[in-house]
């Protein structure tokens, strides 16, 4: 069984597409070769700067030949059907095979198919697979046809066999398959014939190319600390960067250089996004002080200075870099430390537009602020200090470091924080308001920073909630499930009790009713201060308006302002107005669909939060999760799990009598007209259950509530085996309803448990 070799040789592919182009040239050779009916044993892909290479073991030397029955016409049909069906299976009619079956005498045809030999299917694969590789990019050159990342100079496709190599013969473009290729640019240029895989990467590896992206990357790593190791000095782990630079050189050569003393005094953060971003430079810093005094470039070639004159001039470019990024820095903490401070940033953010439905940055600000300091009391944090950190959280975006380098938006806020004097507290929350991120970072837990995240982030779903922008399938361009989980994440992970709805609903009216009515400061504080007194959410008080047409104007004497709300709105019935709104509601689901995933990996099903999620008080996700997990470990009991069958054997009965008897069991039933001691029984536990679900449910302890609730399990089981509930005698079959009825009314305080599958 042959092997095969292939390599792509060209000019440099980029870093960033050499894994995902390796991957994909195995995945269209493999399952090109595959289809065709060539299986093998074992495959692999590699790639470096020039060349991607794809080594198959144990593949078939050709195609199995195959039969295949086709089915035709019927043997009495038209003849024109039949020639037409002989035409396609390329037969004469003598060659057809006549069966009887139910439905009459049907023509058969015994196609066979001969086996092809692997080189012919390789070659038509392979070439296949170069004129429809899937490229992010890719350009022509020349005049030919063919498009690649880089001009493709030379194609080796070699079968190896016991009796030898043999090229596979193929043409594309004029570029000729052949058994040769060339190692390193610059240190071993020259043509090199190849027999098979290992001879191969032996004789890339004699001419200075190491094959394997991960043996470049092992060998960048291990050199480069041991060299920062020998100075007691640690190199900064940015695997991205590795990957990166492991994928910009064939044969990696670890130098270490210097940086500047002039430069040392910079924030580590800067100098090492600098050093990252313009030359691909690792960072080297002291372990005992965190300051970074050291750069590792990785050239690739070896020289005979030992890599002097590179890293003489990687240090003179640096130097120019870094020279600008100085001169950011002290600008900018020139500004941050002057009589205006942070404030100057702010102000230049109100000519930067956030979105043209949303606002200028200036404006997103204001809304984070008055946020932030609603949200303060609710998560122990000094209102007026989180509303300053919400006002100076984002003014970092006006600064020349930010501009320079956006990554390092929010942790330069905190170092121009601390340069203006600011707490703390402050500057800790500009650098934690946009965390977290992504799934596995941190998320804030000092309470000032925990009031901004939740505001920058509740803003930024209300705000497009209020604009109609919200995500749809697979497209969500401003990361709203992104801004979703990190709310989440935020509340459970500090055990954050917060009603979400009436924030949501507030954030939103004020939107809404600023894109449409332009109303003056006075008169927006004024409103806030009808809706607190009516008990109600902005949206709710405008509900009240639409529904009334009564109004308090901003000019009424605050002395009588009480007197005045109970003559207007005394007499109004709020039952049937929606006081917090449809759009507050729907970003309410929107988080609790987020929260599905979220507990899916912690091992909560769906339907248990769905239970959950039915009860009153949902909009507070640290309360909803206590909840859901109660409820899951309390299901995962055999009390539990039997609990809920008879729960459901319950509510079916019931449903079932109520729907056929046309009125609702809930009347409460009657311990005298019990007929059995089963039934007594079931009594005394509901009572007993009742005593301890109720008050455990006021203090929020749901464990004890649900444990109370899993005792009901035997009762309920014992009552079902012993008592008929539609008894012959009128009462007694109303009286047993009502004893349903009261299971239903005590387990579902817990958790809606119709919901629970099974």
């Amino acid at each position: 069984m042959p092997d095969l070799l292939i390599e792509l040789f060209s000019e440099e592919i980029p870093a960033r597409m050499q894994a995902r182009a390796a991957d994909d040239l195995k995945k269209l050779v493999t399952n090109g070769l595959v289809e065709a009916g060539l299986t093998y044993a074992s495959a692999a892909a590699f790639s470096t700067p020039r060349r991607l290479t794809l080594t198959i073991e144990g593949m078939l030397d050709a195609s199995p030949s195959i039969t295949e029955e086709r089915k035709g016409p019927k043997a009495d049909a038209p003849e024109k059907a039949i020639e037409g069906f002989l035409r396609g299976a390329g037969l004469t009619r003598d060659q057809l095979e006549e069966r009887e079956t139910s439905k009459g005498n049907i023509l058969f045809a015994m196609i066979k198919k001969p086996g092809r030999p692997a080189a012919e299917i390789v070659a038509e694969v392979l070439e296949t697979t170069i004129r429809t590789f899937p490229w992010p990019k890719s350009m022509r050159w020349g005049t030919g046809s063919l498009r690649w990342v880089r001009p493709l100079h030379s194609i080796l496709c070699i079968l190896t066999a016991e009796d030898g190599a043999q090229v596979v013969p193929m043409n594309v473009d004029g570029i000729e398959a052949g058994a040769t290729t060339r190692g390193h640019r610059f240190l071993a240029p020259d043509t090199i014939t190849v027999s098979n895989f290992d001879d191969y990467a032996a004789k890339l590896k004699r001419a200075f190319v190491v094959l394997d992206p991960a043996e470049r990357r092992d060998a960048i790593w291990h050199d480069a600390t041991n060299m920062a190791f020998a100075n007691g000095l640690e190199v900064v782990e940015d695997a991205g960067l590795l990957a990166e630079v492991a994928g910009l050189v064939e044969w990696p050569v670890v130098l270490m250089g210097r940086i500047g003393d002039d430069f040392l005094d910079l924030p580590p953060e800067v100098l090492q996004t600098s050093m990252k971003e313009h030359q691909k430079f690792f960072s080297v810093r002291d372990p005992k002080s965190g300051r970074i005094e050291r750069f590792i470039t990785v050239a690739n070639r070896t020289t005979a200075d030992d890599g002097a004159t590179i890293l003489a001039g990687n240090e003179k470019v640096l130097s120019a870099r870094l020279s600008d990024a100085k001169f950011f820095w002290e600008n900018d903490l020139r500004i941050a430390k002057s009589d205006a401070g942070m404030q100057t940033w702010v102000d230049r953010l109100s000519n930067v537009t956030f979105h043209n439905k949303l606002g200028t940055q200036a404006e997103l600000i204001s809304r984070m602020e008055a946020l932030a300091g609603e949200l303060a009391p609710m998560v122990g944090a000094d209102a007026v200090e989180a509303r300053e950190a919400a006002r100076f959280a984002k003014a970092d975006l006006s600064s020349e470091m930010v501009y320079e380098f956006p990554e390092l938006q929010g942790l330069m806020g905190s170092y121009y924080a601390k340069a203006a004097g600011k707490s703390d507290a402050i500057a800790a929350a500009a650098q934690d308001h946009y965390a977290p991120l992504g799934p596995s970072d941190d998320v804030p837990t000092a309470p000032v920073s925990i009031a901004v995240a939740l505001a920058e982030k509740i803003d930024k779903l209300t705000g497009f909630w209020a604009i109609d922008e919200k995500p749809t399938g697979s497209k969500d361009p401003f990361a709203l499930r992104r801004a979703a989980l990190g709310v989440i994440r935020i509340l459970l992970e500090n055990t954050v009790e917060i009603n979400l709805l009436s924030i949501f609903s507030d954030s939103i009216y004020e939107i809404q009713r600023k894109e449409h009515d332009q109303i003056s400061r006075e008169e927006q504080d004024y409103e806030m201060d009808v809706a607190r007194y009516m008990g109600v959410s902005l949206s709710g008080l405008n509900e009240i308006r639409k529904k009334t047409g009564r109004v308090i104007s901003a000019t009424e004497n605050p002395e009588k302002f009480k007197e005045k709300m109970d003559e207007v709105f005394g007499d109004i019935d709020l039952s049937d107005i929606d006081l917090i709104g449809v759009d507050a509601r729907n970003l309410l689901s929107f988080l609790h669909d987020r929260l599905k995933v979220y507990l899916k990996d912690q091992g909560v099903r769906h339907d248990i939060i769905d239970a959950c999620i039915a009860m009153e008080g949902n909009d507070d996700l640290t309360l909803l999760v206590k909840r859901a997990k109660a409820l899951s470990e309390t299901l995962k009991t055999d009390d539990g799990e039997n609990l809920i069958q008879g729960f459901k054997r319950a509510n079916n009965i019931l449903s079932q009598a109520e729907a056929a008897d046309g009125v609702e069991y809930s009347y409460g039933a009657d311990i005298k007209f019990a007929e059995t001691d089963e039934e007594r029984a079931l009594f005394d536990a509901l009572d007993k259950a009742e005593a301890q679900i109720n008050p455990a449910m006021a203090a929020q302890d749901f464990t004890a509530a649900m444990s109370a609730m899993a005792s009901l399990r035997g009762p309920i089981d014992a009552f079902f085996d012993a008592v008929q509930v539609n008894s012959d005698n009128s009462t007694v079959r109303r009286n047993r309803l009502n004893l349903l009825s009261r299971i239903r009314t005590i387990c579902s305080s817990v958790a809606d448990l119709t919901k629970i599958d099974g």
